[in-house]
């Protein structure tokens, strides 16, 4: 019969494994999220991550060739040192200089140069009548900017740029300065949309241009050249005789945008993203002018990952370091893990930069990635705390220190539910203790109580075994839970025979005190049961429970037929070395139809080798209608008289009865 869909759905988030892995994904969707937000929004992160990606620029752009569709003439230091003042910029050199360039029929020329006050009036005509009369278009110039003209120079700029010239020269810088972007163009007071500079060039190449902000593509200019663009100085250009620039004037300029502009150590000069590893980064504004132009003739293709891209980027470097983070191993394997993933990272990105002109975001996946690890990590250390605690809390008292180690080390080893495994169980009880009780104050049984079970307790703990419970005055444990132990019958039989000797000598004390404590019976099977955590929500108890329990009770118990301290089921005795047993009978358990073989483990000295053997015979010959067994018995019991066991086998035989058999009625 199917389940209902909301059981089901109960049924799941129930699931450990599932809220697991949920956990996970949360975790690393909002480790992801918030990494990309943060960088984008945070002044500080944004920096660090400019700062990280203009170093990749830098020292992993791919160097390309000059750009030949761009040529730069610099109004350098060596223009100026032939005038008799340095600004404005003397409007006859740049008049001819116009003119010059303009008759090797460039595409268009673009003047960086703000002609924002007045010089001398004939030179300043000069100027105006080349600029209206070229035959290449041109892109002068132009600003409305508060903080780049007053109200008199803007007055002067209108009335010398024709209106068709026009275009802002702005650069865009962030907080640190630094040119990034193309501006895309600025509103006059008139309302008119004014084209940037590097826009309106591009128009004249028959090029459409976006209306929004566009980031530079940055190339490494060829080895041991400034930029990727040729640049001549202005006084050259100017300075060669005409029919020297007849020659060289087409095969320079022809079919080309030429940028005019200065080239000054001291004047427009800006930060680019190659000023993150020297001052040579830092380049004249008309430089700058010539890489954005070149962006948008190219195609305006942006070399930088969108942010969608680096979110899926993120999300996927923090699935695997909330997968790290949730993993069972120690901290440092798995940091080394999340550092040399990160490395790696890092080498993909440098190389799609390289090859593949993509820059995609490196500080927010870095930040997503070790977010959700130490987010996963403190979670599932926090329960890996309640379970170190539930564990010291749960065992320390009924395993041995070093158990207790072993599985706050690695508690994957065991499970605290329900699991069906095979163990050796051991049971104890102290013959007539209810009579001994009623005779003793509260105050002294309690006392020789928790000596006894002190005692006990230290010995399953020596051998590995894990104390289940005292109940009354009987002692539970187990051998192999919760951690494999192997040889684990024989542990407790070695168990259970130093016990044997320890509450033998503890009852003669209690004796020797004038307490009459009886001896100590003692059980032990090995049988496959259910281990686990067992209880109410309130309380709980991690034992076991099955049928082979019942029959460690029920061997125990048997102690009281045959006047022996110890008895083991064959089950126990065929997994034990080294130690020496004798049967005991076959023995059909209350509420059981198969008889159990039992055995006593013999302490060193109980017997000689050759009294062994005599009573192996006697065992074999039980069966037997003869009185070979009860003579050898008798012969035995003679010299062992305190042997109970020896005893037990006599009576019966001197009853007429015969054979190993017994049917038990009682538990």
């Amino acid at each position: 019969m199917n389940e209902p869909p909301k059981s089901r759905a109960r049924s799941l988030l129930r699931d450990r494994r599932f809220t697991s892995i949920l956990a996970l994904v949360a975790i690393a969707l909002l480790a992801a999220l918030m990494a990309v937000v943060l960088v984008d929004n945070i002044l500080i992160l944004q920096s660090v991550d400019n700062f990280i990606q203009d170093r990749e620029i830098t020292l992993q752009s791919e160097r390309t060739g000059t750009d030949q569709r761009v040529v730069i003439v610099a109004l350098d230091e060596n223009t100026l040192s032939g005038f008799h003042y340095r600004s404005p910029i003397d409007r006859e050199f740049l008049a001819n200089l116009i003119a010059r360039i303009d008759s090797a029929h460039p595409q268009a020329i673009g003047v960086d140069v703000l002609f924002d006050q007045p010089t001398e009036p004939q030179k300043d005509a000069h100027l105006a009548h080349v600029l209206s009369s070229a035959k290449s278009p041109l892109v002068i110039a132009y600003t409305e900017e508060p903080n780049n003209v007053t109200a008199d120079q803007l007055k002067y700029l209108r009335s010398f740029v024709p209106d068709r010239f026009r275009a802002t020269p702005d650069l865009p810088r962030d907080q640190y300065g630094t040119v990034r972007t193309i501006h895309p163009g600025m509103l006059e007071a008139s309302g008119r949309y004014l084209y940037s500079f590097e826009r309106a060039l591009a128009d004249k190449w028959g090029v459409q241009t976006p209306s929004h902000a566009v980031p530079i593509v940055w190339h490494r200019p060829p080895k041991d050249e400034k930029n990727n663009y040729y640049e001549t100085s202005a006084k050259v250009v100017a300075g060669y005789p005409p029919a020297v620039f007849a020659l060289l004037g087409q095969p320079l300029f022809k079919g080309k945008i030429v940028l005019l502009g200065s080239d000054l150590s001291i004047v427009d000069i800006h930060r680019t993203p190659f000023s993150s590893v020297s001052d040579a980064g830092n380049m004249p504004g008309v430089v700058i002018h010539a890489y954005g132009l070149s962006t948008l003739l190219d195609g305006a293709v942006s070399p930088y990952a969108t942010w969608r891209v680096n979110f899926f980027i993120a999300l996927a470097l923090a699935m695997i370091g909330a997968v790290l983070g949730i993993l069972n191993f120690h901290l440092l394997p798995r940091l080394t893990a999340l550092v040399l993933i990160l490395a790696a990272y890092l080498a993909c990105s440098v190389y799609l930069f390289h090859f593949g002109h993509f820059l995609v975001g490196l500080l927010a996946p870095g930040l997503a990635m070790i977010a959700s690890f130490s987010a996963m990590d403190s979670l599932t250390g926090r329960d890996a705390r309640k379970q170190r605690q539930f564990i010291q809390g749960a065992f320390s008292r009924y395993v041995s220190p070093k158990v207790v180690e072993a599985l706050i080390a690695d508690p994957s080893r065991m499970s605290l539910e329900g699991e069906r495994r095979e163990m050796t169980y051991l049971f104890t009880d102290i013959a007539d203790f209810t009579t001994m009780s009623e005779k003793l104050d509260s105050r002294d049984l309690a006392r020789i109580l928790n000596a006894y079970f002190e005692g006990a307790t230290s010995i399953v703990q020596k051998h590995d075994g894990m104390m289940d419970k005292f109940i009354g005055d009987a002692v539970f444990a187990i051998f192999n839970a919760p951690l494999d132990l192997p040889g684990h019958a024989g542990h407790a039989v070695r168990c259970a025979m130093e016990i044997d000797e320890f509450c033998e000598k503890f009852r003669k004390e209690q004796i020797a005190a004038g307490i009459d404590m009886g001896h100590t019976r003692i059980g032990v099977h090995t049988g496959t049961a259910v281990i686990g955590n067992f209880g109410s929500s309130s309380r709980v108890n991690y034992t076991a429970h099955g049928d082979a329990v019942n029959t460690a009770a029920r061997l125990e118990g048997l102690n009281k037929e045959f006047g022996t301290h110890i008895c083991v089921s064959g089950s126990t005795k065929e997994q034990c070395e080294g130690i020496d047993f004798r049967p005991i009978g076959s023995v059909v358990l209350k509420g059981k139809a198969q008889s159990v073989e039992v055995w006593e483990p013999l302490h060193p000295g109980a017997m000689t080798p050759e009294q062994l053997e005599r009573y192996r015979e006697a065992f074999s010959r039980l069966h037997e209608p003869t009185g070979d067994a009860l003579d050898l018995l008798e012969s035995l019991s003679a010299e062992l008289p305190d042997d109970p066991c020896i005893r037990h086998h006599v009576r019966h035989l001197r009853k007429g009865l015969r054979g190993m058999d017994l049917v038990m009625t009682e538990k």
